[in-house]
């Protein structure tokens, strides 16, 4: 957009929602038509210079949050509220939510161990820079992939670091080999294995779950043969760290898991924070089995999401 533009497009926002001038005044003002500034009002939703966030006071989010912390037994559970149940948005306010929430618990000396995907992204960029001394952040999961498809493992690394003044750690592995053997030569690197322990001692994991589809980003990276996907098909209802579990939150198939590269699923089970962060229907089965496997102990969700889990669960 050109610079003139610009400018006109953020003056006529400005004064039409935080000044209340109507359309008529600002077209006066602008010296345009009325018409202009109907259109500048529109591109300055379109362009994200205006962002109107509603809130529904009919939709009680603290309650749905109690009843699933309470049904699942789960430490923390933080339901925001979305307007629309669309997989795009709910990943934009669920970002949000959850980068309030690491405002909120992150402090000198934390280890952060975050893994990849588009979810993780909108946390990372809705990151709070915040000023902590000695905290680490570390990749869980292996991310390299022999896909084209991007899965925003080095953006969510550098904006995690960049709000903790920190040096992000990569893990600059596949997430699952073809071999055992080629798994256990890679861990045995010094600098690798390093980093491995590392994501064992992070006291904070960020993590969301993928769904068992085609389309999910895990299965468009070029990891699976078509024996696999046969073999997780009938029983995997999710994956975290890219370790697929049943709905009862246990390994579904240990040929697999075998091969896979990164945090495994019971380190997640002794952290101090383990936070899901996921919504949208086609991961309730895959949140629900987490909460049923205790990998999570602190979830992020959305409330149309937080309604299917009780309604599951009952």
């Amino acid at each position: 957009m050109e610079k003139e533009k610009l400018n006109k497009v953020v003056e006529a926002a400005k004064m039409y929602y935080l000044l209340d001038y109507n359309q008529n005044e600002i077209a006066k003002q602008l010296g345009v038509s009325r018409p202009t500034v109907s259109r500048l009002l529109q591109t300055a939703k379109a362009e994200g210079i205006v962002q109107i966030k509603i809130v529904d006071s009919t939709i009680d989010v603290n309650q749905l949050a109690s009843e699933i912390e309470k049904k699942f037994n789960i430490k923390k559970v933080i339901v925001t509220s979305v307007p629309q149940d669309d997989p795009h948005m709910i990943k934009n306010y669920l970002g949000e939510a959850a980068a309030n929430y690491l405002d909120e618990i992150v402090k000198d000396g934390d280890i952060i161990g975050v893994t990849w995907g588009t979810t993780l992204y909108h946390v990372g960029m809705e990151l709070k820079k915040k000023y902590v001394k000695d905290v680490k952040v570390v990749q869980l999961k292996g991310g390299v992939s022999h896909s084209e498809q991007n899965t925003y493992a080095s953006e969510i690394l550098h904006l995690f670091g960049n709000a903790y003044n920190t040096a992000p750690l990569h893990l600059p592995l596949p997430a699952i080999v073809d071999h055992v053997v080629v798994k256990r030569a890679m861990e045995a690197d010094r600098h690798i294995k390093r980093i491995l322990e590392l994501g064992r001692e992070a006291n904070i994991a960020v993590f969301t779950t993928g769904p068992i589809k085609s389309e999910s980003l895990l299965f468009q990276l070029g990891y699976f043969s078509d024996e696999d996907l046969q073999m997780l098909n009938p029983y995997a209802v999710g994956d975290i760290c890219s370790h697929f579990f049943d709905k009862e939150g246990k390994i579904c198939n240990e040929s697999l898991d075998e091969r896979t590269l990164g945090l495994e699923l019971e380190e997640l089970k002794k952290k101090e924070y383990s936070i899901l962060v996921a919504g949208g229907h086609h991961k309730v089965d895959g949140i629900h089995g987490a909460l049923k496997g205790n990998l999570v102990n602190v979830l992020v969700t959305d409330q149309f999401t937080a309604r299917l889990l009780l309604d599951k669960q009952d």
